[in-house]
């Protein structure tokens, strides 16, 4: 019911009585559990509340697939979305989303989207979200916290569309936070915060920053054969313009990190999903990225 309309018909005594009515806000709570179990990853504990809910496909192999859905259909000001994962010893998990997360326009608030990642001895969790794509006003705080113990592997992307370029989108002005806190044997082993906010377009054109590119990744692995992976992994980017890789050592953990951008999400996923497949054990993306 429209507020003026509510304070005729008695619902409301004064117009002022509309300002405690907060708009409808999406809210939800999803955690996963994965354990060992005869060579095989098994569910040990599944939560879901509210928007935020999980599916498990078949994988027909030992490890497990579990792919995150936001019934709400999409993401803005005030909205609340907190997952927790956790993969028991000597499990394999990999965690991906159900379509591309859209973040609209937020009249009021800024959305938080939380998640945090437990990787048990001798596993490996792979964080394969699809792109989030930033609407025009669009306002979004979000977080990764990792905790790895000293034996376990863990490869992260997350890419990011600044509007649809084949839409005839563009994002003006808005605000963007992404922090991430990744922890080995409790020591912190990569950290690193990133904020687009106000005029998004002219930060985003500045040769320090995208260079007029209206998509970009960051990939994060950190496992023990990195080294291993750096060589082809650089080859595989040799041509790509806006690109670049690294190895890092930090408190005897080594890690790749690579950042990636593009002219549009279609030409950034061509890139990124042989560097995933790469990283995987030339395993494909998840299916869901195709569909």
């Amino acid at each position: 019911m429209h507020v003026a309309e509510a304070c005729r018909q008695g619902h409301l005594k004064t117009m002022s009585d509309a300002a405690i009515i907060a708009p409808q806000r999406a809210w939800g709570k999803g955690r996963l559990v994965a354990k060992s179990e005869r060579g095989c990853t098994r569910i040990a504990e599944l939560y879901q509340e509210g928007c935020a809910k999980i599916r498990l496909p078949n994988t027909f192999d030992s490890s497990m697939e579990a792919v995150l859905i936001n019934s709400s259909g999409g993401v803005t000001g005030g909205d609340r979305l907190h997952w927790a994962f956790e993969a028991g010893e000597g499990t394999s998990l990999t965690l991906t989303t159900q379509a591309c997360e859209k973040i609209y326009k937020a009249s009021a608030g800024t959305a938080t989207i939380e998640t945090h990642i437990f990787v048990g001895a001798r596993s490996r969790v792979d964080w394969l979200p699809q792109e989030t794509i930033l609407f025009d006003r669009a306002s979004l705080s979000r977080s990764l916290e990792v905790d790895l113990a000293p034996d376990a592997s863990f490869l992260a992307v997350e890419a990011v569309l600044i509007g649809r370029k084949a839409m005839g989108e563009a994002v003006h002005a808005g605000l963007f936070r992404d922090r991430w806190r990744v922890r080995s044997g409790g020591r912190l082993v990569h950290a690193e915060n990133l904020t687009l906010a106000d005029d998004i377009a002219k930060l985003a054109a500045r040769p320090a920053t995208l260079g007029g590119a209206a998509a970009f990744a960051t990939l994060l692995y950190a496992a023990p054969d990195c080294e291993a992976m750096l060589s082809k992994l650089r080859g595989m980017l040799a041509t790509v313009v806006q690109a670049g890789v690294s190895h890092y050592q930090v408190g005897g953990r080594d890690k790749l990190v690579a950042r990636v951008a593009a002219p549009d999400g279609f030409e950034l996923r061509k890139i990124l999903v042989p560097l995933i497949s790469h990283l995987r054990k030339d395993a494909s993306v998840p299916k869901v990225w195709t569909l």
